[in-house]
């Protein structure tokens, strides 16, 4: 098995917290592995969210995600807000301090969507040197997820996963694998979600992400509102296989059901890890009933792929609103 990135353990299998499920986490301590805070629900949160989550993170591993820190925006890195997440990670106990590779708003003003980046060397240089600035600051790695995209830019000289590999390693950061995300970009912009999962660098993938989405036909929204699909569940099988396992979680963020519902679709999990103790043949992996499926079957049993190839067209109005 490839150790994780970092020196960070293989948690197990975690659930993102959410306000819904306080009083249940606290009365019922749950055999949840981990939890995942969205680091700005506390960074300026006294009170009763930061009492809760005291309370919380003496009894379970914490992992903090952001959605604010816009590491690809133009704009210049917010230091105030960076010295509140590194306070944030140390009250808490953090493991490690994720957000996603994005820009989130531009002269100022914050479009709270997360926008994809035009994919180029310039972009690549500038997204680098900006990671390496955050992780000086925070005194600790930054791991970075590939968001879910409905756009691509026009400008854009290489694949995501080839940007994503390569900042990696230029950065020397580590890497949340959204596998969900990766589904759905797939769709969007018509490109074989096997070859992103194979071309990753998979000794810096620090954790995954799970969680629902809707399918509007023409294009997938990351909607985190419902259970995870078959092909999402066959990606992460693959993605298993392919790094060794990292720590996994479970996101779900609207029309948010009972604790005991979340907890066991993460737990959905344990039926796709493939990789036995001990064992070191990546070449196939073993679906739950039993059947060896090698990576071209996994691509074949993908709606996506027909005889080796994608064959959801890309949808017209992407064409058109693609970004000068």
């Amino acid at each position: 098995m490839i150790e994780p990135r970092l020196g960070h353990p293989n948690l197990g299998l975690g659930v993102g917290l959410r306000t819904v499920h306080y009083n249940y986490i606290l009365e019922k301590n749950p055999k949840v592995d981990w939890f995942e805070i969205i680091s700005e629900n506390y960074m300026d949160s006294g009170g009763r969210p930061g009492y809760l989550l005291d309370q919380i993170s003496e009894r379970y591993p914490i992992v903090m995600h952001g959605v604010s820190m816009s590491i690809g925006s133009s704009d210049e890195l917010n230091f105030d807000y960076l010295r509140k997440l590194k306070k944030l990670a140390e009250r808490c106990g953090a493991l490690w301090v994720s957000d996603h590779l994005c820009w989130t708003g531009v002269a100022g003003l914050n479009g709270h969507d997360l926008l994809p980046m035009p994919l180029t060397e310039n972009s690549l240089k500038y997204v680098v040197d900006r990671i390496r600035v955050v992780q000086d600051c925070l005194e600790r790695p930054l791991v970075l997820e590939n968001p879910s995209t409905y756009v691509t830019f026009t400008k854009s000289t290489m694949p995501e996963w080839e940007f994503i590999a390569r900042m990696a390693e230029d950065a020397d950061c580590g890497l949340l694998l959204d596998v969900n995300n990766v589904y759905v970009s797939s769709f969007n912009h018509n490109f074989d979600p096997v070859e992103y999962l194979e071309a990753v660098p998979h000794e810096r993938v620090v954790q995954y992400h799970l969680a629902g989405h809707t399918n509007l036909g023409t294009h997938i929204i990351d909607t985190h509102d419902g259970h995870v699909i078959d092909p999402v569940w066959e990606l992460y099988r693959l993605a298993h296989q392919l790094t060794g396992g990292v720590s996994t979680l479970l996101e779900w963020d609207a029309q948010i059901p009972g604790f005991p519902v979340v907890h066991a679709e993460v737990l959905k999990a344990r039926r796709y890890m493939s990789l036995d103790e001990g064992q070191d043949d990546s070449s196939t992996t073993e679906s739950p009933d039993g059947v060896g499926l090698d990576v071209a079957q996994i691509r074949s049993h993908s709606p996506l792929v027909e005889n080796g190839k994608v064959t959801v067209p890309h949808p017209a109005a992407f064409v058109v609103a693609e970004a000068e």
